[in-house]
């Protein structure tokens, strides 16, 4: 098969992000695992160059279509290449298997996955990472999807539109684009869902959102975006974009990083805002996040607080990032699943 060269300036970020993976899902010490490994100066391990293997366009198993999230001949704004859509599989392991990567998403999609047994009637949309360079297809994507349809629930893929930088700014502060192709993409995803939601036999008022790291972030900007971040373009765009209930997982983007990555602080990021009606929410973070701190999710309750939005946060010492629901050697990876279950059973789900 053809291999994906990491000398090129995606290359360089999908074998970050599959060694950030890596090491947060093989130890219960994210930098002790760093440690280990040689460590190029902007912190991330570096790999004997050919660890990604492109294995051509992603197609999700079992026959089922993707759906373009858009109409056919619609003007939109693409996303910042002009190579094809491909997908990479990388030869580092998380829970003891590779994980994939969707790259150069042009053509957003979601994929339905029906409940599996009885059907509750509640939806979830799953927002996969990948610091809005590659969509984490099959980690924080499809394996996710399994778990959902076996919670009796329809489950949603999105597949979002990337690469989008964030450009960084003085100290190394993250500056985002001034129009969120993922956020646009996610508020019509949603419209969509509820738009058909007799189709897929569920409740249009039980539609619910989970997403990691990046799509930790996106989690947030969907729940709390009071209009939408698009002109409407077909009648789908008439139902509401806002999620019934939000879990973000070792969310990014968050926070001020002005005063550098290390900061502490919990300020909100320039383009963070809370919605008193943003929906009840569920947050999940390891001390010990190598990527994206702990402090994101801080900065985050402690806002929604602030507006008075019920929420649930679960702070574990040991995790590390993008682990997904394979499960290592710490508690955190094993136990959060049931955790989220509890907290949907106290809402009326499931």
């Amino acid at each position: 098969m053809p291999r994906t060269s990491l000398c090129t300036p995606i290359g360089r970020i999908v074998r970050s992000m599959m060694l950030i993976g890596a090491i947060a899902a093989g130890t219960g010490d994210a930098t002790a695992g760093a440690k280990r490994q040689q460590v190029a100066p902007d912190g991330i391990p570096s790999p004997d160059p050919d660890h990604l293997i492109d294995i051509g366009r992603w197609n999700p198993a079992g026959g089922r279509q993707q759906i373009p999230l858009w109409p056919a001949g619609l003007a939109m704004a693409k996303p910042e290449t002009d190579k094809p859509e491909t997908t990479v599989k990388g030869t580092r392991l998380v829970g003891g298997r590779s994980w994939s990567a969707v790259m150069n998403v042009s053509t957003p999609t979601m994929t339905v996955y029906p409940p599996r047994g009885r059907n509750g009637g509640a939806a979830m949309l799953v927002l996969p990472g990948g610091g809005y360079e590659v969509v984490a297809i099959d980690l924080e994507g499809t394996e996710i999807c399994d778990w959902v349809t076996a919670q009796g629930m329809t489950c949603i893929l999105l597949k979002y539109r990337v690469p989008q930088s964030w450009h960084a700014g003085p100290n190394g502060a993250e500056r985002a684009p001034p129009v969120q192709l993922a956020l646009q993409d996610a508020q019509r995803a949603m419209s969509l869902i509820r738009y058909r939601a007799a189709t897929l036999k569920i409740d249009p008022r039980r539609v619910g959102v989970i997403g990691f790291s990046a799509g930790g972030h996106l989690v947030q900007a969907v729940s709390n975006a009071d209009r939408r971040s698009y002109k409407p373009v077909d009648a789908a765009d008439s139902q509401p974009s806002r999620p019934d209930l939000a879990i973000a997982l070792y969310p990014g983007h968050i926070r001020d990083s002005s005063g550098g990555k290390a900061s502490d602080n919990t300020r909100l990021a320039p383009w963070i805002t809370v919605s008193p009606k943003a929906p009840p929410t569920f947050i999940l973070h390891s001390v010990n996040d190598p990527t994206d701190s702990v402090y994101q999710s801080f900065a985050y309750g402690l806002a929604l607080k602030k507006a008075g939005v019920p929420f649930e946060m679960h702070l574990y010492a040991y995790g590390g990032h993008a682990f997904g629901l394979r499960p290592s050697k710490v508690a955190m990876t094993a136990e959060w699943p049931g955790l989220v279950v509890q907290w949907l059973h106290s809402l009326g789900i499931g």
